[in-house]
């Protein structure tokens, strides 16, 4: 089970890097198994083109120790281990500093719902934390890292907006598979972009409206969501 874990955040971690969402070493995917109190994740500070799923890392949830190997896990480690304690509904989780998700990050701005591409995945504007205080960056720095986005999730479903940008830092996404994590944060990006360049067009731009915002989320999303084919 471990190896198949492994495998798997392995092939996720090359997608996100065959998706132009990395470069050098600047991200990585893990994904948890709740049953067995593990999660893996990439490496600390190793190329992509170095990646092998036996070089992956199984963490501890619940300790945060490394259980296996002698690669350093990444120093995101205690980000993403927090999160998957803080969202018990999250299976995997993508952090990246792709240019335009980073980009309104470093602006400390939200992304606007300005279409229905956003309104397809997002049930909402993508939200921005508030800056880290200096006491959260001298201790336990990547701790309170994910403990800003929990504390901006509070009153936010993170099922139904599974994308948050770091102020000054950059995006973390989730989702309840790791294919779903990795396809929110392709296209968090894309949205991202979008967004930049609309704003570019038309600086006085209003946000999609609540009715077109839910239709199209709720059509893929909802309880009788019409998207997709049927798997009865």
């Amino acid at each position: 089970m471990l190896d198949q874990l492994k495998q798997q955040v392995y092939e996720a971690n090359l997608r996100i890097d065959r998706e132009g969402l990395v470069l050098l070493t600047w991200g990585n995917v893990s994904a948890v198994d709740r049953a067995q109190d593990v999660f893996v994740i990439k490496p600390s500070g190793v190329g992509y083109d170095a990646l092998s799923s036996d070089r992956m890392v199984p963490v501890s949830l619940s300790s945060g120790r490394v259980l296996d190997g002698t690669s350093r896990p990444s120093s995101d480690t205690a980000t993403h281990r927090e999160l998957y304690r803080a969202f018990p509904s999250i299976r995997a989780i993508v952090h990246t500093h792709s240019l335009y998700a980073t980009a309104w990050a470093q602006a400390g701005r939200e992304i606007p719902v300005l279409g229905t591409t956003h309104a397809d995945y997002f049930e909402g504007p993508i939200p921005v934390t508030r800056a880290l205080r200096k006491r959260e960056i001298e201790t336990d720095y990547e701790l309170h890292t994910a403990k800003v986005i929990a504390e901006r999730f509070r009153t936010i479903d993170p099922m139904r907006l599974p994308a948050v940008l770091v102020a000054g830092h950059g995006p973390f996404v989730w989702g309840a598979s790791l294919q779903e994590a990795v396809e929110n944060a392709i296209v968090l990006e894309c949205t991202a972009q979008m967004a930049s360049v609309t704003v570019s067009l038309n600086r006085s731009i209003r946000p999609l409206s609540k009715a077109l915002l839910d239709k199209h989320f709720m059509r893929k999303h909802g309880a009788k969501a019409t998207y997709g084919q049927s798997h009865k």
